[in-house]
């Protein structure tokens, strides 16, 4: 993956972003030498998030399945947390 640095953008604006999304999926940001920042396309973010979503739902569905989950009211929640504190 390769960088823009902060001065480029300052310098050739949006314009060295969207170069560099020519090429690959992600562009990274860096300032003062350091990666700080990673900008993409919204239909990537987009993916990305779905991805995350997908993988935390096939996490709660293991638990589930595997019994790692309670079942009961937010105030049942609440009685056991503070008989744990």
């Amino acid at each position: 993956m390769s960088n823009i640095s902060a001065n480029d953008l300052k310098t050739k604006g949006v314009s060295a972003i969207e170069a560099m999304l020519e090429h690959q999926p992600e562009a990274v940001i860096s300032v003062r030498g350091k990666d700080k920042f990673v900008v993409m396309e919204i239909a990537q973010y987009h993916y990305l998030r779905e991805c995350e979503l997908e993988a935390a739902l096939a996490e709660t569905r293991a638990d589930l399945a595997a019994g790692r989950a309670l079942q009961g009211s937010a105030e049942a929640h609440l009685a056991r947390l503070e008989k744990q504190a």
